[in-house]
């Protein structure tokens, strides 16, 4: 059987199974079982198929860049550099309004350049900059709203695991999309950083001003066993700080640098950043123990990755040989929607989708039908990329779900912290996403400026 019935069919399991709360990848792969046995009728044939389509998803070299940059970004967290450089951005803010606020935003987009997980941003300043604005007066909600708003940025600005998941599904360039995340993502942390210090200037109940170097120097510190401990006694100064801050510093630019010069390609360029990151770790008093700790973890974030992607190339598997994206093209054409009426209804569905979701599935679920739909529809391949993530990124803040927020609701130590203190605050960074995701569709040259000089 093949045509719309097998499309239809599997689409059903597929719903099916979300709807019963089964796990995503789960339900990718039974429904692409199904669907490719019904296209077939051959049970041997499909597991075949889907077999040789599982091996083809992992064994690119380009997959290397996931596990790596994770563990990249795991030793930085847990190294203390992350705590010492966010309190660097703050003394260098000076008496800016809401400082605190935007030295989180400074932070995060900085850390986003070293782990490219935005989960990972989040917890990390979660933990080393919430006990810091709330002991310096910083509304709750404000303080909240900026840790989840700002840790969308991991998810944009390179290395960034959406953007090398996207590319992997669209046989696109990993290093042309890093590029293109650049511009946007400095836009979108330059707006972040331009709302916290006019909410602070129009509301001052929500941001008291401070003298520079009024908020304590404690550090977060990596002890024998890897474990971070909040207010350690051991003090980071300003010399330990400008330290992790040239180390940080130094490896984006070792990372991205040897990417954009063609001297690394990204896996390569992942490769030397871990190296980076050793190095920074152990001068920062990381050892064995920690080490391992931080491989650990960088594994345990890596197979449920690896595992969405085998499952999301099985599922655009069988839309290729069931002819699912012919069929949803045709449909889309003859309900007569416009690009700004298509553009529209896929925004609404990726907001949709990631108030229920977590963004690698959402990637999965529609970029192998919602591409071919924006390139027939004239949308620049690249642009609509970077639209993309950011949107997707919005829907992380979305309720009911909202991934970041739940991840910032487990980070945080206050029993007093509610779901909806951090919705509340992270409101306006929602929009903001808004915002700058439709000026990347109103000028696409923000995304494909650099990216067409350097490839």
């Amino acid at each position: 059987m093949m045509g719309p019935e097998v499309i239809f069919l599997s689409l059903a399991v597929l719903l099916v199974l979300i709807l019963a709360s089964v796990q995503i990848g789960i339900a990718l792969g039974v429904a692409s079982v199904i669907g490719v046995y019904l296209a077939y009728g051959d049970f041997q044939i499909a597991l075949s198929i889907l077999g040789s389509t599982a091996y083809d998803a992992i064994r690119s070299h380009a997959l290397a860049v996931i596990p790596l940059f994770m563990l990249m970004g795991e030793i930085i967290s847990r190294s203390g550099a992350a705590a010492d450089l966010y309190r660097l951005c703050d003394r260098a803010l000076g008496r800016l309004p809401g400082r605190l606020a935007a030295a989180t935003v400074m932070g995060n987009a900085a850390f986003a350049a070293v782990s490219g997980v935005a989960i990972a941003s989040a917890a990390t300043f979660s933990r080393i900059a919430y006990p810091e604005m709330r002991r310096a007066g910083y509304a709750r909600s404000y303080a909240l709203g900026v840790i989840a708003g700002s840790g969308s940025l991991g998810m944009l600005i390179p290395p960034s695991v959406l953007l090398i998941v996207w590319a992997i599904l669209t046989e696109g360039s990993v290093g042309a999309l890093f590029v293109a995340g650049v511009i946007p993502g400095l836009l979108l942390g330059l707006a972040f950083v331009v709302y916290c210090a006019i909410k602070a200037v129009a509301s001052p109940g929500v941001a008291p001003a401070a003298a520079p170097g009024a908020v304590p120097n404690e550090k977060i510190k990596v002890g024998d066993a890897g474990e971070l401990s909040e207010g350690d006694p051991d003090v980071a100064g300003p010399g330990r700080q400008l330290v992790s801050a040239l180390g940080i510093v130094g490896l984006v630019i070792l990372v991205l640098g040897g990417i954009w010069t063609g001297v690394f390609t990204p896996t390569e360029a992942a490769g030397f950043g871990v190296l980076g990151s050793l190095v920074l770790g152990y001068a920062n008093g990381m050892r064995g123990r920690a080490f391992m700790e931080a491989i650990y973890n960088a594994g345990r974030y890596t197979a449920p990755i690896m595992f969405l992607l085998i499952a999301g190339s099985m599922y655009a598997k069988l839309l290729a040989v069931s002819g699912g994206i012919n069929l949803i093209q045709d449909l889309v054409t003859g309900a007569g929607l416009t690009p700004v009426g298509l553009i529209v209804l896929m925004t609404v569905i990726w907001l949709l989708l990631g108030a229920l979701i977590d963004s690698i599935s959402d990637i999965l679920l529609t970029v192998p039908v919602f591409v071919p739909l924006a390139a027939a529809a004239g949308f620049d391949p690249i642009a609509f990329a970077i639209y993309g993530i950011i949107v997707i990124e919005a829907g992380l803040l979305t309720p009911p779900m909202g991934l970041l927020i739940f991840t910032v609701k487990s980070s945080v130590t206050d029993p007093d912290v509610t779901l909806g203190d951090i919705f509340q605050g992270s409101v306006p960074f929602w929009i903001l996403m808004l915002g700058v995701a439709a000026l990347i569709l109103l000028r696409p040259a923000l995304a494909t400026w650099l990216p067409d000089l350097m490839f």
